[in-house]
């Protein structure tokens, strides 16, 4: 029961944005021009990179043709903090404009938390990694499964799972996940390795252009090695001929055996005489 209300809250909290738009826009008293500089950053922002080129194409669109769509904020002691909208926010700050437009919303730190999310994942604006650490944050905080998610934000569960298990990775290689030097397919492919094969392969991908086909046969490669039962090698049978012979000369009994050799006393006075021959 504590799940499936958990996981009620989520889908509430999926459409809680599309609520803020629907019933704040049309009313325009609603809408705040604010001051940029008077903005701060949401410190629960899950997306880290944004793509220059991509900012510097929604800056030119928004001096030609203004915000389409208002950021979404909160009111702070000394300003406001961003809920929603941070490539808006950054594509303006390019634009070099003083303001912009704004809602502002009453929610608790935890619930902008999770909007923050949840507004990435919808947007797919998420790289594969940030995406993995969002998920694995909204299944930690609604105590959800991959089912459950899915089901909520409109994925396969297949697709969760995958995802999440790209934070198995090295952080190497999620750098170079992040930095698109290798795709999500040789990153998923490299999962299971350990740090040092990891980073000997995505070397390989980056220098070599190997495809996700050649990455796998590598790691199938790497993997068979790895199971592979190591080889004894092969039993060196002892001559033990001159040893034998000379022995018996000197009146002892020795047996020859899997190269091993035993020496038969019948009396210390044997011992002491093959102690005095050693000797």
């Amino acid at each position: 029961m504590k799940n499936k209300a958990l996981g009620r809250g989520l889908g509430a909290l999926l459409g809680e944005m599309e609520k803020v738009y629907d019933n704040e826009i049309p009313n325009t008293n609603s809408v705040l021009e604010i001051s940029l500089k008077n903005i701060k950053p949401n410190p629960y922002q899950p997306r880290k990179h944004f793509n220059e080129e991509s900012l510097m194409e929604l800056s030119e669109s928004i001096k030609h043709d203004g915000l389409l769509q208002p950021i979404v904020v909160i009111e702070d002691i000394d300003g406001y903090i961003l809920v929603s909208g941070e490539r808006r926010l950054r594509a303006s700050k390019l634009a070099k404009l003083k303001t912009i437009r704004a809602i502002c919303m009453k929610v608790d730190d935890e619930k902008m938390r999770q909007l923050a999310l949840i507004e990435n994942i919808q947007r797919d604006e998420l790289n594969a990694i940030e995406m993995a650490n969002a998920y694995d944050e909204l299944i930690k905080i609604h105590n959800i499964t991959h089912e459950d998610l899915a089901a909520k934000i409109h994925k396969s569960r297949t697709h969760i799972t995958n995802t999440m298990r790209l934070l198995q990775l090295s952080k190497k290689t999620q750098k170079a996940l992040i930095d698109n030097k290798i795709s999500s397919g040789h990153a998923r492919a490299l999962i299971g390795l350990d740090e040092k094969d990891q980073q000997l392969i995505v070397d390989s991908i980056i220098g070599q252009k190997l495809s996700v086909r050649d990455v796998e046969s590598m790691v199938k490669s790497i993997k068979n090695d790895i199971e592979k039962p190591v080889q004894q090698d092969e039993k060196i049978e002892l001559d033990f001929s001159h040893l034998k012979t000379k022995l018996e000369n000197l009146g002892f009994k020795a047996v020859f055996k899997s190269n091993k050799m035993t020496v038969e006393f019948s009396n210390d006075a044997q011992i002491e005489q093959f102690l005095l021959k050693l000797s």
